[in-house]
């Protein structure tokens, strides 16, 4: 049974830092207090700040006098460096005023006596440490909120769209219905689909049909952490944990409680991360790299795999294999589903209209039938990267076959070829020679406009990305398709 009591912090995990000019005062300190405390000590003002330049001290402990710098003195440039630190005054003088002054200034937290009482001290420092945790805490949770509101912010302007989920085809009209099944639960969902398809956008479909709305939605681009990086960034750490880890960290579970947190194509997780991940869907706990103390959150995890968890994952522990399995979802690829591509097409074209007002706004029953004839092995971002390039190779409103240019990865299925008394075009462009010709065509024009745009932008992506109109991770994926080293 709770008994609202705070949790009991680990005071050792909070450097104390003790300065004095004598050294049996400083072996007094060390004597009474080590055991309870990580302590480091300064002999003089002096050295005490040169310790604060590498130091994140919790806490400052310092004798009243002192040659050359009064405590009073270095407290209050102490403060100077490490604002958070709370700062206590060790004296044998009760010169009131002068204590008076240096509290109502905040470079002073708190004064003892002396000789001071070990038991009296051990409680002031405790209270010290739980002062600096509280401010720490209170920052973080404010870098949380900004951070996310960011986020939110970032979504709003540029967001997710795929149009209509369900689409026309009776394959994503049953993705829907498995959505609304599962949307109202608590259940973990595995998402089965191939690279490019509408995982994010099920998944935020999931999370905005359930009772957790309005908490986090939380993606988290597994490809961008390697090994023990997703572990940390998942669970976060405890300070010192790892080299580099300067402050405690909440991890991506921690950030979504309550509400949804999804991971996009992670690869195999390391036996420790399987056990992290079997006791946060398990028992609702978290806990961070470096510590032992359990951390509740209610997050409920949607993962988007390639295949099945016995295909893409064949080595994953039973119990977890069997919980992230309990509900999967398969997103058909769109060459299961042609009966979309137009429909998925048109509302891309009107989405890049809002953006650019001289993009087409239309599509030729020329080109609905190379879109038909084409299996888009990058799925539907790969169509929206299509219909975007044509839109803006389109002079006219309407995007014409020759404006659509396809990656060289693809096997089409060619439309049918016209009747002779059809056929407006040549020999040539008619042939598949022809149209290799023609994509290189387009290739060399979408280079040299990238080219130019890189010029003037003195290479600065986000603003090519900008000026063209275009997302900057469509920018970096043609970049690199056109072999352009930028």
């Amino acid at each position: 049974m709770s008994t609202g009591k705070a949790p009991e912090l680990d005071w050792r995990a909070f450097d104390v830092l003790v300065v004095d000019d004598e050294e049996d005062n400083l072996d007094a300190f060390r004597f009474s207090f080590r055991k309870t405390f990580t302590l480091h000590y300064a002999l003089g003002g002096g050295v005490g700040l040169d310790r604060l330049d590498t130091l994140d001290a919790a806490v400052v402990v310092s004798d009243q006098r002192m040659p050359g710098m009064s405590g009073i003195d270095f407290l209050k440039r102490a403060k100077e460096r490490r604002p958070d630190t709370v700062g206590i005054l060790l004296t044998a003088y009760a010169d009131l005023p002068v204590l008076v002054e240096a509290i109502n200034s905040g470079a002073v937290d708190r004064y003892i006596h002396k000789p001071w009482d070990s038991k009296e001290l051990t409680l002031v420092l405790k209270q010290a440490i739980r002062q600096f945790a509280t401010v720490r805490d209170n920052r973080r949770l404010r870098d949380q909120l900004a951070h996310y509101a960011g986020y939110l912010e970032r979504e709003q302007r540029d967001p997710l769209d795929y149009g209509l989920l369900a689409g026309q085809s009776p394959a994503m009209v049953e993705v829907g219905r498995r959505i609304e099944e599962v949307a109202g639960t608590s259940t973990p969902v595995l998402i089965e689909a191939e690279p490019g398809c509408e995982q994010e956008v099920v998944a935020r479909a999931i999370h905005i049909g359930s009772p957790r709305e309005h908490a986090p939605f939380v993606r988290v681009t597994c490809a961008a952490f390697r090994g023990e990086a997703l572990e940390r960034e998942l669970f976060g750490w405890r300070r010192g944990a790892f080299e580099g880890a300067f402050d405690d960290r909440a991890g991506r579970f921690e950030v979504a409680d309550r509400g949804t947190l999804f991971l996009d194509a992670p690869e195999m997780p390391a036996p420790a991360l399987q056990a992290r991940f079997l006791r946060a869907l398990d028992e609702s706990i978290a806990e961070r790299v470096g510590s032992t103390d359990p951390i509740p959150t209610d997050a409920r995890l949607v993962v988007s795999l390639p295949d099945s968890i016995e295909a893409t994952w064949p080595g994953l522990i039973p119990e977890l294999a069997s919980r992230l399995g309990v509900f999967p979802i398969r997103i058909p690829p769109l060459r299961e589903r042609r009966e979309d591509i137009v429909t998925l097409a048109e509302h891309f074209l009107r989405k890049y209209a809002r953006r650019n007002a001289r993009a087409a706004t239309s599509l030729s029953s020329d080109a609905k039938t190379a879109l038909l004839g084409y299996d888009f092995p990058g799925n539907a971002h790969e169509l929206e990267n299509v219909i975007e390039r044509a839109a803006i190779l389109a002079r006219g409103d309407e995007i014409q076959a020759e404006h659509l240019a396809f990656g060289p990865r693809h096997t089409t299925a060619r439309a049918p070829a016209k009747k002779p008394e059809e056929s407006t075009g040549t020999a040539e462009a008619a042939s598949p020679e022809g149209a290799r010709a023609l994509d290189e065509r387009l290739d060399d024009l979408e280079r040299n406009e990238l080219l130019l745009a890189l010029a003037r932008c003195n290479g600065n992506k986000a603003e090519v990305a900008r000026s063209l109109g275009i997302q900057r991770t469509t920018l970096y994926y043609r970049l690199k398709r056109l072999g352009i080293d930028a």
